[in-house]
């Protein structure tokens, strides 16, 4: 089965390196990469006719410019990146990346995105940066795989899957992780997160269909008490654990969300030190 990855740039080293991320990590799986450069045209709508022709010009070498980059990475990737599994198209869109994206994933039929956290402009939040956040809200359905600036990636030996047990996870929900886990031979750390560790009814039986779900894979059952921050919980347990990657579902206003007001999401996407996959949400 081939599978189809989108890989957004705006031709920032951070978007060079999710790329090779994605690369690394799909090594031995068939792949078509998708590399999709958008650039927004929106504008454009709201001027006068004389404004919009010089507009249009800035408009017209937007685009010329975006083809002439995605060649570069295209003419870049067939000299150096020979993995027979492996092939390349590039897109360029003129729209916003998280309508782009929207689109491609329907006509493309794209298992994962992946992207950096921070554009060409070094900023976190720039670019990339808010982009990345517009598309973790608005693309629940979709497994997106978020690479920090000048991560090196390696090898997968630990997943993190931070939980507190009070949602039933879905078979296709897990599948992405499922499936590196498999692929690399990883191992998965299920870390409950909370104030305590007593398991009501609900999260006893949520508990129990995770583990069916993850028979036959390398798991083990941890638990993580957290003070104040739960973001920087996590990441102080990937550190010490010297995980590989950090995997999340994205529902909206979880547990922790209620208790503390805290964009979990958010938070541990710009500030993870591993990639994170998000996983696909049931609508």
């Amino acid at each position: 089965m081939m599978k189809n990855i989108l890989l957004p740039t705006d031709f920032s080293d951070n978007a060079w390196n999710a790329i090779f991320t994605a690369l690394k990590l799909y090594a031995d799986v068939k792949c078509k990469f998708h590399i999709l450069h958008a650039y927004e045209p929106k504008a454009m709508n709201m001027l006068g006719q004389k404004s919009q022709q010089r507009l249009g010009i800035i408009y017209d070498s937007l685009a010329l410019n975006s083809a002439q980059e995605l060649e570069k990475i295209l003419s870049y990737l067939d000299q150096n990146h020979n993995n027979p599994n492996h092939s390349f198209e590039t897109i360029s869109k003129s729209d916003t990346l998280e309508v782009s994206i929207k689109k491609l994933v329907s006509t493309k039929d794209i298992d994962l995105v992946v992207m950096g956290t921070q554009g060409a402009t070094g900023a976190k939040e720039i670019f990339m940066g808010s982009n990345t956040v517009k598309v973790l809200k608005q693309l629940n359905n979709i497994s997106i795989l978020v690479v920090p600036t000048d991560y090196n990636f390696q090898k997968l030996k630990t997943l993190v899957f931070p939980t507190d047990y009070t949602r039933k996870y879905e078979k296709f929900e897990l599948l992405p992780m499922i499936e590196l886990t498999k692929l690399w031979n990883a191992t998965i750390h299920v870390i409950h997160v909370a104030v305590e560790f007593i398991l009501n009814d609900v999260q006893k039986a949520n508990l129990k269909i995770l583990e069916d779900r993850l028979a036959g894979y390398n798991y083990s059952l941890h638990e993580l008490g957290f003070e104040s921050d739960i973001a920087q919980s996590v990441e102080q347990y990937v550190a010490e654990t010297r995980a590989d990657l950090l995997t999340m579902v994205r529902y909206r206003h979880n547990f922790w969300e209620r208790i503390i007001d805290e964009p979990v999401i958010k938070k541990i996407a710009f500030h993870s030190m591993v990639p994170v996959l998000f996983l696909p949400e049931q609508s």
